[in-house]
């Protein structure tokens, strides 16, 4: 039987975010198909203006979704049946925009979907611009913890590691994103909030990214 010692190794990290990335959901609902298309034009229009008066470039806010449902309502007659009755088109419009972390152009980013006649949900989340640096920093992180393990294992035992023999690994999904989560369903709260807050001076700072990731090692037992 072959001699071996199989140990976890688990990395963690807390990393500073420096990147916004913000979800903005859109709807526009009319009963005649094409005012509807043309509603959620005309949103997406004052969306991109006011974007480009906070000085964001052409192409900044990106479409995650976007599709058209039929909606309807549950009315009763004069005879007291329920029924569906159409109630309009209703056009779902996903997007995200993503820039550097600063409270100022965070407030002035706000300030300026506030003022657009979309009348858009927002989401805000924190996160980093290049993920990958915190998953490499777990791997060698986990990879430093089972040598770690194995070594004090093996001593207590009485005996020595040998060659690495095979690294698992499941490629799991890692967090990068602070659990700092500000949802901003209201525009007129936005802009005070985000006046209060984002600016210099404002007590907002997103909480640190708390990250794991882990793999499993094998040693051979030295003779």
């Amino acid at each position: 039987m072959d001699r071996i010692i199989t140990v976890r190794g688990v990395g963690t990290a807390k990393t500073k975010p420096d990147w916004v990335k913000i979800s903005i959901n859109l709807n526009a609902k009319d009963k005649d198909y094409e005012k509807a298309m043309d509603l959620a034009s005309e949103q997406i229009a004052s969306l991109n203006a006011a974007l480009r008066e906070a000085g964001f470039k052409k192409g900044s806010l990106k479409t995650l979704n976007f599709n058209v449902n039929t909606e309807y309502e549950g009315v009763h007659d004069e005879k007291g049946n329920y029924r569906n009755v159409f109630a309009g088109y209703c056009v779902w419009h996903s997007l995200s925009l993503e820039f550097r972390l600063d409270n100022k152009l965070l407030s002035k980013t706000l300030t300026a979907v506030a003022t657009a006649d979309a009348k858009p949900e927002l989401n805000i989340a924190f996160t980093v611009k290049d993920p990958s640096e915190i998953k490499e920093q777990l791997l060698k992180n986990a990879a430093e913890n089972a040598k770690t393990k194995a070594e004090v294992l093996a001593a207590a035992s009485g005996v020595k590691l040998g060659a690495l023999l095979n690294i698992d690994y499941n490629w799991g999904q890692v967090n990068v994103f602070s659990n700092t989560n500000y949802g901003m369903p209201k525009m007129a709260r936005a802009v005070a909030e985000s006046n209060a807050m984002f600016t210099d001076g404002g007590s907002f700072v997103p909480e640190e990214i708390t990250s794991s990731d882990s793999a499993a090692f094998t040693w051979a037992i030295a003779e």
